[in-house]
């Protein structure tokens, strides 16, 4: 008798989870290998040439670049974070969210507003000339568009990284340690330095690799400046020379700098991880009186006045000049444009980050680890290296694509990809992955698993669980996800100079232009814009941070 066989059930999950996380990671790892595949067939002879003439350039601006940057904004967040966590003074609980307003305005927003503040055709300039009875080239003034001012305008942007981590672990350090180390004969002074402060050093260190990442991915303010970088460099090889294989070996360089940032910034945490078992929440800072607490106040204000009021004053004077341009059916096209793109991209992000994270909670081995681990990458690639490694395939796609139409159909399909707003939203899901996975997560951590296994007790399957169970809970997180994505993609500027169709422009890309002419006045609306869309997220970390106090 022969024997019966069996149809063998295999559990639909244990594939379609892994194969939903492979699908989204590949939309990270696909620029990455377009970028290697292209520098491989690259003409040498263009390459020697950028190496004899530009590169050692591109190297050393963009060096002294990140450095500058570094210090200047290791100098203000570490500075405010003391301030506020250690004393108490006029004005210090307002400060404390206050600072980190300038988050809310893209470097290049900034640039624009010291450059109209501080040009030779500027106010200070022009009132300067007027009092004194000098002319151009009379006096000396600091250059604004200059390695220098560019320093300062990225520093006094990106500081908030480093005082938001400082800031974080010094106020949670535990006041027993404090304790413990006057018992042991140390004053204040000594367990600051010996004890708060090396237990605050791997925050620190995330916080400034944060802002060195920023600096290396800027391109709206180095280029404005007319500085010579890696990511202007980028620009000018592939639209300059005409050379797209040239640019992604520049593109792979920058990337190869990024990648060894985020080692060395792990490797720097992992050297130095402390932990405090039981912190307390009890109130250890110094009361400051008298003439102490307002030269506290002033010195903790000049980072916010720097970063935010003085530009955003910039910007209002000029939009009230220019206000009948809101009035503009353009305005609204801009505005419009901006919002739909932002929302699209925003909507399908937050849908591909909840697939991913679910693939790893229910199917958890390394395969599905290592996609998530992945899809992070993007938000560390530069928005115009990312541009380069999408445009290619697509670009391929299409021209495969055609080509069959033409000898079967008789007839083109155009540019179905790389001329619509295909290859924008394909680059901004791969560069601003990281955020909605992470929110994604974050939301998916406080679910106890206990529930999940009662509504499967019940009879649901993974998407029964996901609907009924985990959707309400998760609104909060998917929500802050969605702000998150949204706002980034109405800031980002170099992904959408490359990649935007024709006679398509968004509020960024529209004020970099009229900036780019020299009309700032008229950049004044487009960028307001941009930075009030801005502060939402600014608004709802300001929250986190109070309900934690």
């Amino acid at each position: 008798m022969a024997p019966i066989m069996l149809p063998l059930r295999v559990d639909a999950s244990r594939l379609i989870w892994p194969a939903c996380a492979l699908l989204v990671a590949l939309l990270v790892v696909l620029p990455i290998l377009t970028l290697l595949k292209l520098s491989l067939s690259a003409d040498p002879q263009i390459w020697q040439h950028l190496r004899t003439t530009v590169l050692a350039d591109y190297v050393s601006t963009t060096a002294i670049l990140v450095i500058g940057v570094a210090i200047l904004s290791l100098v203000l967040g570490v500075a405010s974070a003391i301030a506020i966590s250690q004393f108490r003074f006029i004005g210090a609980s307002i400060l404390s969210w206050a600072l980190l307003l300038p988050l809310a305005s893209p470097a290049y927003i900034t640039a624009y507003s010291y450059t109209g503040l501080l040009d030779v055709s500027g106010p200070i300039q022009s009132q300067l000339r007027a009092v004194f009875g000098w002319q151009v080239g009379d006096y000396w003034f600091p250059a604004i568009r200059s390695l220098p001012g560019a320093i300062f305008v990225l520093g006094c942007v990106l500081y908030p990284y480093v005082y938001l981590l400082a800031r974080t672990a010094l106020s949670e350090q535990s006041v027993n340690l404090s304790y413990a180390a006057a018992s042991s004969g140390a004053n204040r002074r000594q367990f600051f330095f010996r004890v708060s402060i090396p237990l605050a050093r791997p925050a620190i260190v995330a916080g400034l690799a944060l802002v060195i990442m920023e600096t290396l991915a800027d391109y709206g303010a180095v280029s404005y400046f007319g500085l010579s970088t890696f990511t202007t460099g980028i620009f000018r090889t592939w639209f300059g020379l005409d050379s797209v294989e040239s640019a992604a070996q520049l593109s792979l360089m920058l990337l190869s700098l990024v990648v060894l940032l985020m080692i060395l910034e792990k490797a720097a945490r992992r050297r130095a991880a402390y932990f405090s078992q039981s912190p307390s929440r009890e109130d250890n800072r110094i009361t400051l009186h008298g003439w102490r607490q307002w030269l506290a106040m002033a010195l903790t204000c000049i980072p916010l006045v720097l970063g935010f009021v003085v530009p955003m004053a910039q910007l209002l004077f000029w939009a009230v000049q220019r206000i009948d341009g809101i009035w503009q059916a353009r305005f609204w096209e801009l505005l419009s444009n901006t919002l739909s793109l932002a929302g699209i991209t925003a909507g399908i992000t937050l849908a591909l980050a909840l697939l991913i994270s679910y693939a790893a909670r229910f199917s958890p081995n390394r395969f599905t680890r290592l996609c998530r681990s992945i899809s992070s990458l993007g938000y560390a690639i530069p928005g115009l290296v990312i541009a380069v490694g999408v445009l290619i395939p697509l670009a391929w796609f299409d021209n495969q694509l055609d080509a069959w139409a033409r000898l079967h159909l008789n007839t083109s399909t155009g540019l179905l990809l790389s001329g619509s707003l295909v290859a924008l939203v394909v680059a901004y899901i791969a560069r601003f992955l990281a955020l909605g996975v992470n929110n994604a997560e974050a939301g998916l951590a406080r679910i106890h698993p206990s529930m999940e296994q009662s509504a499967r007790s019940l009879g649901e399957n993974s998407f029964g669980v996901i609907r009924r169970v985990h959707m309400p809970l998760l609104r909060n997180s998917i929500l802050t996800g969605f702000i998150l994505v949204f706002v980034d993609v109405m800031k980002e500027l170099p992904a959408t100079l490359v990649l935007r169709p024709f006679n398509f422009d968004t509020l960024a890309v529209r004020a970099y232009e009229l900036a780019g002419d020299e009309r700032l006045a008229d950049a004044a609306l487009p960028s307001l814009a941009i930075v009030a869309a801005g502060l939402i997220p600014v608004i709802l970390l300001t929250r986190f941070m109070r309900s934690d106090n």
